[in-house]
């Protein structure tokens, strides 16, 4: 069943230009590894290395994309952690990681267009879900971590069980996706200045990459929330 996503006032108030990209799959197998996944994830690793030769720090930060979300984790006094993923691809030969499919093909499509995207496992979230903005008093559990206060003014993703996301403190541990979801929830999280055809391509990459997978991928919903 799709899920209902609405986006709050205090969002649209708190970042003006900011999207969110919204991608909903079902009859997802997630069981597995994937050897034509792979093989696109080292095709990807070669263009990204060959992409962004002779590059270092400042030349990663002066990419437009990247700066958006510079600009916005400094704000948290944070360092956006697909720049050092992309950084450890390209300057320290690192490969992508090896999870699942499902979550797998969300960093592939990451370190492609530097698109923040949180994946959950849809038929773990409850009751309405909202795009919002955090405030004081709000709390979230992080994935391998305990409950914690999150600053204020982040954009976040609630459900009826409380925070599920935040740009700067992650995913919950309530949704995460697991080898056994079949029913996936990608949000991409863009600030202002962030061109919402960059946001599609992330979303595009995202079941494009499955598809290796699993051929009979229904895309329940796909579309973008702008403030």
């Amino acid at each position: 069943m799709t899920r209902d996503i609405a986006a709050t006032d205090g969002w649209r108030a708190a970042h003006p230009g900011a999207s969110i990209g919204l991608l909903e799959l079902s009859a997802l197998d997630n069981r597995g590894a994937s050897p034509r996944l792979n093989e696109r994830k080292r095709a990807i690793e070669a263009g990204l290395r060959e992409r962004y030769r002779g590059f270092g720090r400042q030349d990663f930060l002066a990419l437009p994309v990247m700066a958006a979300y510079d600009r916005y984790y400094r704000r948290f006094n944070k360092t956006y952690h697909v720049q050092l993923q992309l950084e450890s691809i390209v300057l320290k030969g690192k490969s992508l990681p090896d999870v699942s499919p499902a979550v797998d093909a969300n960093f592939m499509a990451e370190v492609e267009t530097l698109v923040l995207t949180a994946g959950h496992d849809a038929d773990r979230l409850t009751g309405p879900i909202v795009i919002d903005v955090s405030r004081d008093g709000d709390q979230m559990t992080p994935m391998h971590g305990t409950s914690r206060a999150i600053r204020a003014g982040d954009m976040i993703m609630r459900d009826a069980g409380g925070v599920a996301c935040s740009i700067i403190y992650g995913q919950d541990a309530r949704s995460p996706i697991s080898p056994e979801s079949s029913h996936v929830l990608y949000v991409a999280y863009a600030p202002a200045d962030i061109a919402a055809d960059v946001v599609e391509r992330q979303l595009a990459g995202i079941a494009e990459h499955l598809r290796l997978v699993s051929p009979d991928l229904v895309v329940e919903q796909r579309r973008l929330l702008i403030a």
